[in-house]
């Protein structure tokens, strides 16, 4: 569930974890940004694990699991009495073992983090190293620029580090350019195979396609004797759609 580009908030991510508890499904939040307000709401939600965004150094990452564990070992904020993580109390077992049960994902998205990443992958606590294409290209100078050379060869190191130090998990997105099915033959063990938005997009996306290129045959079959409603109905969906490619 994601916190830092999608549409919901705390109140919706709780609703989403309500459903996939229904059917024994675990979830991972993702946080807007690596900070331990961000991080205290998504734990005391119950999640099975958590995702900080542009982790760029071992620092950073520390700090993250610092978020994550109650004091002395950590920062995080003592309310397990009264949350839905450990059923509001109810629950005696949960500090003995929330903090080795919650998944803590950290996400390299630059160039910079790359650089460190072995450091990353290496600080205790950190359970997965996540790829971001999108933002690693970004910070290249490379906007968009999924394939270009530098920015794949960047990616490619990133794997090779986080596979080779055995600290960590690695896990990262699949792209167009990159089907779900190759990162699982590189060496990936959390991939993110799709997006809700983008699929709900594409199918509404093929769903015009499809309806466009069925009109010219409707309009055919309507008869002489409705072919000035048909033609200017025909003309208005045009219009409506014409910013579909």
């Amino acid at each position: 569930m994601d916190m830092e580009h999608g549409q919901g908030g705390v109140q919706e991510a709780l609703a989403c974890l309500r459903a996939l508890d229904a059917t024994r499904t675990p979830a991972i939040i993702r946080i807007p940004a690596a900070c331990s307000v961000w991080a205290s709401k998504a734990l005391d939600l119950g999640p099975a694990g958590i995702m900080f965004p542009n982790v760029e150094s071992p620092a950073t990452a520390a700090a993250a699991v610092s978020y994550c564990r109650f004091p002395p070992r950590g920062v995080r904020g003592a309310a397990h009495p009264l949350v839905r993580a450990s059923g509001y109390g109810l629950d005696d077992s949960y500090l003995s073992r929330c903090e080795n049960d919650t998944l803590i994902v950290c996400q390299v998205e630059t160039a910079a983090a790359i650089a460190q990443v072995e450091a990353i992958a290496a600080v205790d606590g950190v359970d997965v190293v996540h790829t971001g294409p999108h933002d690693l290209a970004a910070s290249m100078g490379y906007m968009g620029d999924l394939d270009n050379g530098e920015v794949r060869a960047k990616l490619r190191e990133a794997e090779t580090k986080v596979l080779g130090s055995h600290m960590a998990y690695l896990g990262g997105p699949a792209m167009p350019n990159d089907p779900p099915e190759q990162l699982r033959l590189r060496g990936y063990q959390m991939v993110v195979g799709a997006k809700d938005i983008a699929l709900f997009r594409n199918a509404a996306v093929d769903r015009v396609k499809r309806f466009k290129e069925g009109m010219p045959h409707a309009v055919m079959e309507s008869g002489e004797e409705n072919k000035d409603s048909t033609m200017m109905a025909t003309t208005r969906v045009h219009d409506v759609y014409s910013n579909v490619n």
